[in-house]
């Protein structure tokens, strides 16, 4: 069937509210207006009042709120607009979600999923447009997703909803539109590897998120000048996937990492830093990273492309590690 990225969520938030009485949703604008982004639409009149719960302008009281009702057996799912905003509930997420199951000697889980969009490229300027999922990714205690696909849109919620512990799910703001066919039968997958999109022998570039289909299109003209390049999703950003990494470059011998986030201090230093650990005698090249330029997200079209990673600098990347 044809379907949007952002009605694959909806449907995977109303299969999750069909089949578990404990799972409801909450967040700013959820319920009459139907979601910032349309993923909540039709909800409220669907489930009612009690389980789309509309809140006040307030992330950290309903962070909590949501926590609390994770500790006490409920299986909220916490929408947050965007992830510059989530940072107003750094304190519940960081220092409660993140730390209680530890701090409590393993008594207390707090199977919490966030949602929240992230990623630019909507001309939305500095204070909605950053991405930040790589702080997050710092974390332990919570479980970091990404997805990229119709497939995962649709299927990640499940699998995070059964997770004893907190989920933040950080959805591209560049993908609820995107369209494609997708089983009628497509159900939950595992929040636990990452996905090669498009094999290749010559170089690995590794993605997640809305630069997924960036370096896809990188690919394609890379393909058209002889390169084969292999483009890995991470998928999940903690814990990652170092298997698959690892066995990707030690079949290509040479790494791109994109990355929207920042370059100081990002995931796509991480990874680096792993290769590096684990597969340096399988590198024939440096390593190249490709992020986002050290601004904030600027509001002209203009300005924006050219601090986000476009196609064209993946490209150049990639010829830089091939020589």
């Amino acid at each position: 069937m044809k379907i949007t990225y952002r009605e694959a969520l909806r449907e995977a938030i109303r299969e999750a509210m069909t089949t578990d009485d404990r799972v409801f949703l909450m967040g700013e604008d959820v319920g009459a207006y139907g979601g910032c982004f349309a993923v909540s639409l039709g909800l409220l009149e669907e489930f009612g009042p009690e389980r789309i719960r509309d809140t006040p302008l307030s992330e950290s009281a309903f962070v909590g709120a949501g926590i609390g009702a994770a500790m006490t057996g409920m299986r909220p799912i916490v929408e947050i607009m965007t992830v510059n905003f989530s940072l107003l509930a750094l304190d519940q997420i960081l220092n409660n979600a993140a730390t209680v199951l530890h701090m409590s000697g393993g008594q207390l889980n707090v199977p919490l999923v966030i949602r929240m969009t992230t990623g630019a490229g909507r001309q939305l300027a500095a204070q909605h447009s950053h991405s930040l999922e790589g702080w997050y990714a710092h974390i332990p205690g919570l479980k970091v997703i990404a997805p990229a696909t119709l497939e995962d849109a649709r299927g990640m919620l499940a699998t995070a909803l059964a997770d004893p512990d907190p989920v933040l799910m950080f959805e591209h703001g560049t993908l609820y539109n995107v369209s494609g066919d997708l089983d009628e039968n497509a159900g939950a997958v595992d929040i636990e590897h990452a996905a090669i999109r498009r094999p290749g022998k010559d170089v690995s570039i590794v993605t997640y998120g809305g630069t997924l289909s960036t370096a896809l299109t990188a690919a394609d003209d890379l393909a058209a000048q002889g390169i084969d390049a292999e483009v890995i999703d991470l998928r999940v950003l903690r814990p990652l996937d170092d298997h698959t990494i690892l066995e990707s470059v030690a079949r290509t011998h040479r790494l791109v990492v994109v990355d929207e986030g920042w370059r100081s201090g990002s995931l796509s230093a991480e990874i680096a830093a792993r290769v590096a650990e684990h597969a340096l005698y399988e590198l024939d090249a440096p390593i190249e990273r490709v992020c986002t330029a050290e601004v904030p997200i600027p509001y002209a079209k203009h300005l924006e492309d050219a601090a986000l990673p476009q196609p064209a600098d993946i490209v150049a990347a990639v010829k830089r590690a091939v020589g």
